[in-house]
């Protein structure tokens, strides 16, 4: 008997996949960091490569090489590396590796030399969102080097890429913007005699709304798991994949005026039934969501009632039949009535992103549904 769990459909990473591929005539990168997004990174990775993504792409050295490790072929982007990594492990392990400015870029010729072997880069610029990548008046300079480490042999520029700022805005101006500052860092790559195999900028919500910038090969993280980074309704075609839920503990008949749990921060308005749920922010209830979180149990979606603690809520179900046992969902795909990770997201005034990640990465247990990626997987890109 479970009591609490996180479950994970599989074919739906497999089918969101096969839909956003239908959507492009790019590849598919599908991004698989943070483990999976709290999906669990490596049947998430085996599922997306089963629905037709034909790369891999993740934040940190580690995170690749746990796929390697695991049998996995496909082509696997790293791109967040702070100076010192290993980074000849990642070159011997055939993973693409980012170069943002002259010294990243030292370090993977430094990797490739230790290796004794090219190493396979994509340089990035920083079309305007400010975090990692080269400045356009960087870029030259850095594609002066990328040209010399390519001619010696320590290199291969692979992919010239970037990231958007407001691509979940449909129709705002900054993405027109730098996708004009994409071009013109790419022609001048070109003058440098560097004309790389793979340009990519497009995220999850460019993929889904922006098909002219799509170039060779897209990177849709959120999208893989079914959730639309965009505002309106649902992509057809996208199914989430997480569901968080529990079963009820306790339930207790208690008094009108009743303060609920720390703080009193809620007070029963008449004579009700509480129900105690055994999930919260030791498992990725944000705490956040005190007084606001909405949960189903029974055939009624209920809000938190007082201040989430570190293992447990509390729901005000009035006079309404609850009793220990009963299942309650803090969210799912939303095709039974329970609340979706957006509707947590809306509730609290975060983003989806954050809600499924916080969950996955909890000590509750993940359960995975369906067979997509589980036979035949382990060779990568054939799968």
């Amino acid at each position: 008997m479970w009591q609490s769990e996180v479950r994970i459909d599989l074919d739906a990473i497999a089918g969101n996949v096969a839909t956003l591929r239908a959507g492009t005539t790019a590849e598919v990168m599908a991004v698989v960091k943070a483990d999976g997004y709290g999906h669990g990174m490596l049947p998430s990775a085996r599922a997306a490569l089963a629905g037709g993504a034909t790369w891999l792409g993740v934040v940190t050295l580690d995170e690749a090489l746990q796929l390697r490790r695991a049998g996995l072929t496909a082509p696997i982007l790293s791109w967040l590396h702070s100076p010192g990594m290993p980074l000849h492990e990642g070159v011997e392990a055939e993973i693409d590796l980012n170069a943002g400015s002259l010294p990243q870029l030292a370090e993977v010729v430094a990797a490739a030399q230790r290796a004794g072997r090219t190493a396979r880069v994509h340089l990035k610029i920083d079309t305007g969102l400010a975090r990692g990548g080269s400045t356009p008046d960087e870029w030259p300079a850095l594609l002066e080097a990328a040209a010399k480490a390519q001619a010696d042999g320590d290199a291969e520029i692979v992919g010239v890429w970037s990231h958007f700022v407001r691509s979940d805005e449909p129709g705002h101006e900054t993405t027109d913007r730098q996708l004009a500052v994409f071009a013109e860092g790419l022609a001048t790559a070109e003058q440098f005699g560097i004309e790389p195999r793979y340009r990519h900028i497009a995220n999850s919500a460019a993929t889904l709304s922006r098909p002219d910038s799509h170039y060779d090969l897209v990177r849709p993280g959120l999208a893989v798991y079914g959730i639309s980074p965009l505002p309106g309704p649902q992509p057809p075609g996208l199914r989430p994949a997480m569901t968080a839920r529990a079963r009820v503990a306790l339930t207790k008949r208690v008094p009108a005026g009743q303060g609920v749990s720390y703080g009193h921060a809620y007070h029963t308005a008449s004579e009700t039934t509480l129900a105690l749920v055994p999930l919260g922010y030791g498992d990725g209830v944000p705490r956040h969501a005190s007084n606001v979180g909405p949960v189903l149990l029974g055939d009624k979606v209920r809000t938190i009632a007082g201040r989430v603690c570190m293992d447990q809520i509390v729901l005000d179900c009035g006079d309404d039949p609850v009793r220990a046992g009963d299942v309650a969902t803090l969210f799912g795909p939303g095709a039974h009535g329970e609340p979706t990770a957006t509707d947590w997201a809306d509730a609290i005034g975060t983003i989806s992103w954050e809600i499924v990640t916080r969950f996955g990465a909890a000590r509750v247990p993940r359960v995975f549904d369906g067979t997509a990626g589980l036979a035949g997987s382990s060779t990568g890109a054939d799968a």
